[in-house]
């Protein structure tokens, strides 16, 4: 029942985070360690990503059916090449592959070495600062019908950036846009649909370590964690898209800074160990 009540916290703590550009799996692997409960492992945190993107894929149905059926028709239609969804399935697979290939090739390395909580915290920091500066810069001018290629490439990069815990897949995808000159909406629009092939991907990849004891939990209360954070993950997507459409990154980047640092302090005075328990 306790891992129950544990799994509960955790997938609503993900189901809030994992679409705010403050990294779902910084906090996953933080607050834990605040609370005592220690780290629930990589493939825990991977796997309840999925109910995540289960809220993405349902939120964002319209544009996926519509981007996927185009792409999949203009295969054998030259005429539909040139339409922006068929152009935009092209873009979600080459973006997707720089974290596909690095997923694959760093996974030892991303579950044990990338999970202490020095690199997790200084990322917060570092990449806050980082949203903070191409917010400010970010000319604001470009909508979704103007992404290319190129733009594809640069943000998959940056996605890719996001297996290193608290840099945040979608700050990093956003901070690249704002770069880039997008508005605020297209920028997390397009790193949401961006992230769908990533996050389920690595979420399947991972359920075979679930029974091997990459998990603190288990099953039962794993199922629990991920339907929570469909639940939650849902209402955050449909606010967030409301919020960035008149307002900043400013308080996200405030929040970033100031968990990395307190994080900082608690493990210079002992208060938390960094590699977990």
């Amino acid at each position: 029942m306790w891992d129950l009540l544990k799994a509960v916290v955790l997938g609503t703590l993900q189901g809030l985070t994992e679409f705010l550009p403050i990294s779902s799996s910084a906090h996953l692997r933080i607050f834990p360690e605040w609370f005592g409960w220690g780290d629930p492992g990589a493939a825990f945190t991977a796997v309840i990503q999925i109910g995540t993107e289960l809220a993405v894929l349902i939120y964002f149905r319209k544009d996926i059916w519509s981007i996927g059926s185009t792409w999949v028709k203009a295969l054998v239609k030259p005429e539909l090449r040139g339409t922006h969804e068929a152009r935009m399935g092209w873009f979600i697979i080459v973006g997707s592959l720089p974290i596909v290939l690095l997923g694959i090739t760093l996974k030892d390395v991303i579950e044990r070495d990338f999970r202490n909580l020095w690199i997790v915290a200084t990322m917060l920091v570092v990449m806050g600062v980082v949203l903070g500066i191409a917010d400010r810069v970010g000319r604001n001018e470009r909508r979704t019908e103007s992404i290319g290629m190129k733009d594809a490439v640069l943000m998959g990069l940056a996605q890719a950036m996001a297996l290193v815990p608290g840099v945040s897949r979608s700050g990093a995808t956003i901070s690249m846009g704002r770069f880039l000159g997008l508005e605020r909406e297209a920028a997390t629009r397009f790193a949401f649909l961006l992230a769908i092939p990533a996050v389920v991907g690595a979420g399947l990849f991972t359920l075979p370590d679930i029974p091997n004891g990459d998990n603190a939990y288990g099953w039962g209360p794993t199922l629990v964690a991920t339907v929570v954070s469909f639940v939650v993950g849902y209402a955050a997507i449909a606010w967030l898209l409301r919020y960035v459409s008149t307002k900043s990154y400013t308080p996200f980047v405030i929040y970033r800074i100031a968990l990395g640092l307190t994080t900082m302090g608690l493990l210079y005075a002992g208060v938390l160990v960094a590699s977990g328990s």
